[in-house]
């Protein structure tokens, strides 16, 4: 779990696929792993777009530029992947 708590914490967006594949591991396991992790309040589940307003809920989240139009920048990481579902950050 360790390994896993450093890629989560790097600042790259992965699928949990990605993970497992980083890992060496299966999709399972690592979607195990942070299960655990959330249950023992470590990590927490982030939607990655409020479907009500566009905007992310994320604990950094300052606000939409344009409307929320567009993507807040303070909320997606440069190069992040979009419509990844849900994301998980540590907390």
């Amino acid at each position: 779990m360790k390994k896993l708590l450093e890629l989560l914490k790097d600042g790259n967006s992965r699928t949990p696929e990605e993970l497992a594949r980083e890992l060496e591991t299966t999709r399972d396991d690592v979607l195990r792993q942070m299960d655990f992790l959330e249950h023992a309040g470590v990590i927490r589940k982030v939607p990655f777009m409020n479907e009500s307003n566009g905007c992310s809920t994320c604990a950094s989240c300052s606000g939409c530029e344009g409307g929320c139009a567009a993507e807040c920048k303070g909320c997606v990481p440069q190069n992040a992947k979009m419509n990844m579902g849900t994301m998980w950050e540590v907390v």
